[in-house]
This record gives C-alpha cells, sequence and structure tokens, in this order.
C-alpha cells in the first residue's frame, strides 16, 4: 500500500534568519508520520510572495501530493502574506470569507475592538477556501483542494497551530490515509553507525512499508550508542504492529551478531 505523500512549508523570516526555532516542522513531521503519510519535504521560506508561490506551485504540479500543510503569515500585519501567496499560486483571487469573517467579528467586538482593515485583512481567503476556527488567537486557518491536493494554511505561533491541528485539521484529512502506524525503538551499544548501515539499507527494498533510522548518541568509534527507531504502516493496526515485531526482531538478530548490545526495547 502507497503511503499518501505531504509537505510541509513553515513560513516567514523570523524562521529562516534563526529568531524563532522551527517547532512546527517536528510538530507536523511527527503527527503525519504517525497518521501514516510519507512527508517528502519541509521547506522553510522567508515572507516573500514570488518566493512562496513559486515554490508551492511547483511542488503541486511536480510532486501532486495528496497534502500540503503551511504555517506562519496569516496575521494582520504587513508581512503576513501567505495567503495572498497561495492565492497567487493557484491563480485564485483573496475574497472576503464570511466564515472567516464571522469568527473574527465576534472575536474582537466581545472585546470592545474596531473592525479595522488590518484585521479585516484575516478573513480574506482564496476563493474556495473553507476557514479552520482558531480557539487560542485571531487568524483563522484555511483548508482548500486543488486538484488531488489538500492545502491547509495554519498560523505559525505553535500554541495556535497545534490546538487547530488536532482539533479541526487531523479529524479532516483521516479519509486520506486510512493506513495505521506502530513505532518502536531500541538502543544499541558497541556497534558504530557505518557498520550498521549496509543492514538497514536492505530494509528500504525488504520492507516498502517500514522507516528505519539510526540516531547516534555516542561516538563513533570510541563508545558508540545508536537509537534505533522503527515505523511499519499497514492497513491495521493489528498488521502493523506485527510488522514491527518482525523487523524489531530481526534488526536485533542481526545487531548482536555483529557484537550489539541492546537496551531499552520497546518493540
Amino acid at each position: 500500500m502507497e503511503r499518501p505523500r505531504a509537505w510541509v512549508f513553515t513560513l516567514g523570516t523570523e524562521v529562516v534568519s534563526g529568531l524563532v526555532v522551527n517547532t512546527n516542522a517536528a510538530f507536523l513531521g511527527r503527527r503525519l508520520t504517525l497518521m501514516g503519510f510519507t512527508v517528502s519535504g519541509v521547506l522553510s521560506l522567508p515572507d516573500d510572495i514570488d518566493a512562496i508561490s513559486t515554490f508551492l506551485n511547483y511542488v503541486l504540479k511536480k510532486y501532486e501530493p495528496e497534502l500540503v500543510v503551511t504555517t506562519g503569515g496569516l496575521g494582520p500585519t504587513y508581512d503576513d502574506i501567505t495567503l495572498e501567496a497561495v492565492a497567487k499560486a493557484l491563480g485564485r483571487p483573496l475574497i472576503l470569507n464570511e466564515e472567516a469573517y464571522t469568527m473574527i467579528r465576534e472575536k474582537y467586538l466581545v472585546r470592545g475592538y474596531e473592525l479595522t482593515p488590518e484585521r479585516l485583512k484575516m478573513a480574506y481567503l482564496p476563493e474556495g477556501a473553507k476557514a479552520i476556527p482558531n480557539p487560542v488567537g485571531t487568524a483563522p486557518g484555511a483548508l482548500l483542494k486543488v486538484g488531488r491536493t489538500l492545502v491547509v494554511c495554519l498560523p505559525g505561533v505553535p500554541k495556535e497551530m497545534e490546538e487547530m491541528w488536532v482539533n479541526y485539521v487531523e479529524p479532516s484529512i483521516r479519509e486520506l490515509s486510512p493506513a495505521k502506524v506502530s513505532e518502536g525503538s531500541f538502543t544499541l551499544i558497541g556497534v558504530p553507525e557505518a557498520s550498521l548501515a549496509p543492514i538497514l539499507k536492505n530494509y528500504i527494498s525488504m520492507y516498502p512499508r517500514v522507516y528505519v533510522k539510526s540516531n547516534p548518541k555516542g561516538f563513533e568509534l570510541n563508545a558508540p550508542v545508536l537509537e534505533i527507531y522503527i515505523a511499519a504502516s499497514a492497513p491495521t493496526q493489528e498488521e502493523a504492529s506485527g510488522i514491527l515485531r518482525k523487523v524489531c526482531e530481526e534488526l536485533i538478530q542481526k545487531a548482536t551478531n555483529i557484537g550489539g548490545r541492546i537496551r531499552d526495547l520497546r518493540c
């Protein structure tokens, strides 16, 4: 079973300049993988309409992924230009979205704030988009279908993005990825990563639905310690768990055959 593909765009000059740590990429990569997606790429770009629209257009046409997620650039300031860039890439106009307008109006008026042009700016979404509620902040997200691709645009503030993702986005995209994922890991002591690499490489062809990654935790030659992460995907949780156990047992056997010691087994 081929896993659906996803691309993540983490947008904002503050992200690419290192002013903020890009935790959004790690959060989304993890959640998407657990849902059974293959995360084909993560792009970080500054607040530049041409750059964002160009790369988004390229990914949509070249790879035709099932899902694209953007974070950042949905707020009221001059440099919040993500939706304008998305609209440009899709060849759609930005229009006042009634859902988004109602969300913003309620948030501001209940607090006695005026609906200024800057605040109303957040209610303009690409034509055909559905507004995603923001229970933490003010800027709504946007969800729209482009050919075979679902495009989801979320704020860049991690707490806002995470709340919207878990409560509104994941339930909307589960039909894109019916796969179940089982994860496991163990620590391997005494085997350099270079010695294990040929063994792990074989699993790419042997088990197309399995992802195996070694993460060095010690020193390659003097005191090698590797954390071995395994994720198995299948139509059912039972099948995914079975594949995980099988691969884990095989890897442990092969690792011990070349002098490794196992600890922290979680398979």
